[in-house]
């Protein structure tokens, strides 16, 4: 086991640099996904509704859950080489609980999701503009966790 540390160790600036990746494509995902459901729920043609009903598919499938998988598998390598170290880090834990809240976030936006492709959404548009800016907080409060470290 001490070989894969090793390994981890020598690749921590690639493994931290595809962990970035990951959580820009997350993020830009469940930005774009409320988006979407705000004009779905302002649709009212059925060419639109299930154009949307697509399109929420496609980016949920194809990049929200492979960068959600992706930003924890990376982040829990980058854990697992200095582990005591974020252990004993306030700013980590506080971190955590974020991404834990931002991975149930990621679950409404899929249950929502899938309230639209069922058309049994009945929520308005209004909803959906204040829900976008959910994330916004997390990652202002996971930005400022990581970079300023403030405990």
């Amino acid at each position: 086991m001490g070989w894969i540390k090793e390994l981890l160790i020598s690749g921590q600036s690639w493994i931290t640099a595809f962990h970035i990746v990951a959580v820009v494509c997350w993020f830009a995902a469940l930005f774009y996904l409320p988006r979407l459901f705000v004009y779905h729920a302002m649709s009212e043609d059925e060419i639109s509704i299930e154009r949307f009903k697509i399109m929420e598919r496609k980016l949920f499938r194809g990049i929200a859950n492979p960068s959600m998988i992706a930003t924890i598998l990376l982040g829990t390598a980058l854990f697992s080489i200095y582990p005591n170290y974020f252990l004993n880090s306030g700013w980590f834990h506080v971190k955590m609980g974020l991404v834990i809240l931002l991975i149930i976030y990621h679950h409404a936006c899929l249950y929502l999701m899938k309230q639209f492709r069922d058309d049994k959404n009945t929520r308005g548009h209004v909803f959906y503009r204040w829900f976008n800016e959910i994330p916004v907080l997390m990652l202002i409060g996971i930005i400022i966790m990581v970079v300023v470290r403030p405990f």
